[in-house]
């Protein structure tokens, strides 16, 4: 089983590829998908969509897990966060890809065992729990690599 998650956004997007059976999950690579602010939002979304197309390509995820959108403050922000997961969802749609979502909390809880824990605590918990000897950078990739985890945690895989 593979499985690709997805911390959202149209400046940076967080991914994490996971091969997961029986046991613990195995965190394949991690990186970041980034558009320049300079450009138009329709080449941001299209080079967003492009990039992840590769990712879809080169690894052939059974699922695309994603963080949901919440957003209390900034409602711009918001609006190009929802638009860029938009595209990525279309990507899904034309290959077939069963998405999924979890809420930050409910990541969180899984992750540090509380749900409204702050991010280096979510941090540090996925250093210790993936094996790694530095923080991937920026929290966007973090983010991704929680989320990934928390799916694999709340979906036990028999023998796929």
């Amino acid at each position: 089983m593979t499985i690709l998650a997805l911390d959202s956004g149209i400046e940076r997007c967080g991914y994490a590829i996971f091969k997961h059976t029986t046991g613990e999950p195995h965190l394949e690579t991690f990186g970041l998908l980034s558009t320049h602010k300079s450009l138009s939002l329709s080449v941001r979304l299209y080079q967003l969509r492009d990039a992840f197309d590769e990712l879809l390509h080169k690894y052939i995820p059974d699922f695309v897990i994603m963080e949901s959108l919440f957003f209390n403050t900034n409602k711009k922000t918001m609006l190009t966060v929802a638009q860029s997961q938009g595209a990525l969802l279309a990507s899904c749609g034309q290959t077939n890809i069963p998405v999924e979502f979890l809420t930050p909390s409910s990541i969180k809880q899984i992750v540090t065992g509380y749900g409204n824990a702050d991010k280096k605590q979510v941090e540090k918990m996925i250093m210790i729990t993936m094996g790694l000897k530095t923080a991937p950078k920026p929290d966007d990739v973090v983010d991704a690599i929680a989320c990934g985890y928390a799916y694999c945690c709340l979906h036990k895989f028999d023998n796929v």
